[in-house]
């Protein structure tokens, strides 16, 4: 309650109120703390995990990731198990450096505790990505990146550029997502087609048995979108199944806009991009809980979208995902809320 009325009002206002422009600086400050080891290690006793869980054969110290999109080029990356999170998920990167989409791109629907973003995989590419990440060395936590198209890349050459930041990057990730569910890369979620989709986790999975030094290979999970029908979900997990993929990260932002607070609905039409916080945590568990009866558990989940309390995070956990992220309610409720939720798994 402290941090959401004090420092949350606080944080907000940077930037002159722009929330991209707060996220940055937030983010700056968070480097600058992760390049002082006593402080994270000293900030990890208070917010983070007791509890070590093993899932597709990473070894997390806690169940409560950050989710990517937070810290797309590892700027605060040495930070963050201070703040509680037992993995973190750097990303979505792209082979080729790219500026998004036209500012302004992000908007807080307070009432709703929501974000709608449209950024387009603002990064500096695969290769300085990979340069960030040499230089900090490992965080202390496992690591996930999670890849993407370029915007500049046609579809039909999107293997290839997938393939090429899975290279670039290999050797630093605990595991990799594959990103082919965000909104605002024009064509990306039509690699969630089965067809598509086939070629391209097959050709990743091959890749990535290539580069291991020594089996097993790095996990690779898919990412998929809430908009998806109970039909298309299944092909999805059809394609995992054919090739051994490792898990599945459910769910990305949507395109919906049910379940905004009614002060927040005129915003939430006018604005393009993906939705994610309160108005998805209904959907994000649905889809959870499919996929677990669907594979019965044989599948890891990573639940992710509206976890915006310790309850919202335990019933996640109860609809089968093996780990959680938080994004949005990170935003809205910062270390507490991960500490919370590490207690509270810790207790079960």
């Amino acid at each position: 309650m402290v941090y959401r009325q004090l420092a949350r009002t606080v944080l907000f206002r940077l930037g002159g109120g722009d929330p991209e422009t707060a996220h940055e600086r937030v983010l700056n400050g968070l480097g600058r703390l992760g390049a002082v080891p006593p402080a994270v290690d000293a900030l990890a006793k208070v917010f983070g995990p007791r509890r070590e869980r093993t899932v597709f054969g990473v070894r997390f110290p806690g169940a409560v990731g950050l989710g990517a999109g937070m810290d797309k080029r590892g700027v605060a990356l040495r930070a963050w198990r201070g703040m509680g999170f037992g993995f973190v998920e750097v990303g979505t990167v792209t082979r080729h450096p790219q500026p998004g989409n036209p500012k302004p791109r992000l908007r807080r629907l307070v009432a709703s505790e929501a974000i709608i973003n449209r950024m387009g995989f603002n990064n500096h590419g695969a290769d300085a990505l990979a340069a960030t990440l040499r230089e900090l060395g490992p965080p202390g936590i496992p690591l996930g990146i999670s890849i993407g198209k370029s915007k500049v890349t046609p579809v039909a050459e999107a293997v290839e550029d997938y393939r090429y930041s899975l290279r670039a990057l290999h050797g630093f990730a605990d595991y990799f997502a594959v990103n082919v569910s965000s909104p605002n890369t024009p064509g990306l979620r039509g690699l969630q087609d089965r067809a598509q989709l086939d070629e391209l986790v097959g050709e990743l999975r091959r890749e990535t048995l290539a580069l291991a030094d020594a089996l097993p290979p790095t996990p690779l999970l898919v990412k998929i979108a809430p908009d998806l029908t109970d039909h298309a979900v299944a092909e999805v997990l059809q394609v995992c199944a054919d090739h051994r993929v490792a898990g599945l990260i459910a769910t990305n932002t949507t395109l919906g806009r049910g379940g905004l607070d009614p002060a927040d609905v005129r915003a939430g039409e006018d604005e393009a991009g993906g939705l994610s916080g309160r108005p998805l945590t209904e959907r994000a568990r649905e889809v959870v809980s499919f996929v677990t009866a669907e594979t019965g558990g044989a599948l890891p989940v990573i639940g992710v979208g509206g976890i915006m309390r310790t309850d919202d995070a335990l019933r996640m956990f109860d609809a089968g995902a093996s780990l959680v992220q938080l994004y949005s309610g990170f935003v809205y409720s910062g270390p507490p809320l991960v500490r919370a939720v590490n207690r509270a798994v810790d207790g079960r």
